[in-house]
């Protein structure tokens, strides 16, 4: 009988699950009898650490040669229900149909959203970088500002968020907005966080650096503060400001995909489950956590992998192997990332990038963006249906050291 293994998601902790997961079976000789099957809404990747970026090409590439490369079968829809227990996954498709699956091991790789609060005017007026489509919505609406009148809400963008997503976001903003507007435009772009100093959650080395390249770019920073309520016309801050903007971005964190509420066990502060060192949902017999769904420990020394695809890769290498090492009789491998790397793209200033997790500032500026653009445009993309070359790729120990 036909064991089956489920990845629900296909971004970058779902893909190299998958396709380590069918490396594993083909060690062992094993390809006949253990189905491989992703489910996820199309045969996709999305690149999301790019999205901040103003020309959206090629960011959603497609996969579906290189799943048939490795023997992944891929199934569209969304996984709706995990029910633990009884080992069954419940699938919904864009037709509305259903569809009910059974697995013998069952890893969730669905990844994480933008955290939406209950703020006030967040849903109806705030724009994300958070998916392709959201991406482009944001891209639209940019580009119609051109037909708007021209004001100093118009000319001005407000950034809410001082994490990756918000600083990338707002140092590419000023020049995006000029290529919109003209360069005459008086362009005004605010970056909006909590933080007591704009930069400071990316360390005591990093965060001065930071903090001029905004400069640089012409980026004003408010911190300290939150956004209390976003309208059609700007945003409302908890200091009482009220900045005048036709755009607002909202980047102030994310949350573990909803689905990992269902599966029992401990679950962090951002929805996460808790997982062993082999990526185990320990009290959920079958089913293996990762990417941005798993807390789980880097190292001895008391990191847990952040939500980024520095750590998805990785961790789908070693749930997708683990999960097919179980059936098939091979040692399963532990997780472990203890290098630790950031690279965070500055606009026309550069980029940051920094090693360890004091974060040691290590290049800056033209050096830091050169690695920077080889960590885009290569190294998170997925490799061509080679099924030889991406096997050697997804061994569980296989890392990208820049």
């Amino acid at each position: 009988m036909t064991q089956n293994i489920i990845i629900a998601g296909s971004g970058f902790a779902g893909l190299w699950s998958a396709i380590s997961a069918a490396r594993a079976i083909a060690l062992a000789g094993r390809s006949g009898d253990i189905q491989v099957t992703m489910v996820s809404p199309s045969p996709n990747v999305g690149i999301r650490p790019r999205l901040y970026e103003a020309v959206i090409e090629n960011m959603n590439p497609d996969i579906a040669a290189l799943l048939d490369a490795v023997g992944v079968r891929h199934v569209a829809g969304l996984v709706e229900t995990i029910d633990a227990a009884a080992k069954l996954i419940t699938i919904a498709h864009r037709d509305g149909g259903w569809t009910t699956l059974p697995y013998d091991r069952f890893v969730l790789a669905t990844g994480s959203r933008a955290f939406a609060p209950d703020l006030p005017g967040l849903h109806e007026y705030a724009f994300d970088v958070d998916t392709v489509e959201r991406a482009l919505q944001l891209d639209a609406h940019l580009k119609g500002l051109r037909d708007a009148p021209a004001t100093a809400a118009r000319n001005t963008a407000v950034i809410v968020g001082g994490g990756f997503t918000g600083l990338e976001s707002a140092t590419e903003m000023p020049d995006r907005l000029r290529a919109i507007l003209g360069g005459d435009a008086d362009i005004r772009v605010v970056i909006v966080d909590t933080a007591k100093e704009i930069g400071a959650e990316l360390g005591a080395e990093a965060a001065p650096v930071i903090r001029e390249a905004l400069a640089e770019c012409g980026v004003e920073s408010r911190s300290a503060v939150r956004a209390t309520a976003i309208d059609a016309n700007g945003v409302t801050l908890s200091s009482g400001e009220r900045i005048e903007a036709s755009t607002v971005i909202w980047a102030a964190g994310m949350r573990a995909n909803a689905l990992a509420a269902q599966i029992p066990g401990e679950h962090d502060p951002l929805g996460r489950v808790v997982g062993d060192a082999f990526l185990h949902a320990p009290q959920a017999d079958g089913i293996f956590v990762t990417g941005d769904t798993v807390k789980a420990a880097t190292d001895d020394q008391g990191n847990f992998a952040v939500m980024s695809c520095q750590h998805a890769l990785s961790l789908g290498r070693v749930a997708g192997h683990n999960a097919a090492a179980e059936l098939v009789g091979l040692p399963l491998h532990p997780y472990s990332q203890p290098k630790y790397v950031t690279c965070l793209d500055l606009g026309p200033w550069g980029a940051l990038y920094t090693e360890g997790w004091d974060r040691q500032v290590r290049l800056t500026r033209a050096e830091g963006k050169k690695v920077k653009q080889e960590i885009n445009t290569v190294w998170i993309y997925p490799p061509a249906p080679d099924r030889d070359a991406v096997f050697a790729a997804a061994n569980p120990d296989y890392v990208i050291v820049p």
